[in-house]
């Protein structure tokens, strides 16, 4: 079974800048959208931004213009750097592949979480 691995999770200074990146453990064939979700405690998950295959962008209104996802195809990576990093940022952070298959089926596959803390 693939599975997704996060990194670059960890405590930081309120302002300060953390880079995630997550990679699959094996091969997954049409990757369509990868994302990343965060969950803080007593919250609900929710999405932080996303990114089709063609490179459109998606953000939630509380990371535009700090956070900014990017993806390199080849390695089936993506990254979610995060600048000017708000306490209200502190959160365990997944990522999330989005394969599509023949007549539009698909399959989620999600990350294990990495916690980000940002102290004030």
């Amino acid at each position: 079974q693939v599975q997704l691995v996060e990194s670059g999770g960890g405590l930081v200074q309120a302002g300060g800048s953390l880079r995630l990146s997550c990679a699959p453990s094996g091969v997954i064939f049409s990757i369509n959208v990868m994302g990343w979700y965060r969950q803080a405690p007593g919250k609900q998950r929710e999405l932080v931004a996303a990114i089709t295959s063609g490179g459109s962008t998606n953000y939630a209104d509380s990371v535009k213009g700090r956070f900014t996802i990017s993806r390199d195809n080849a390695k089936n990576t993506v990254y979610l750097q995060m600048n000017s990093l708000k306490p209200e940022d502190t959160a365990v952070y997944y990522c999330k592949f989005v394969a599509t298959y023949w007549k539009g089926s698909s399959y989620d596959y999600w990350g294990q979480g990495t916690q980000v803390t940002v102290s004030s």
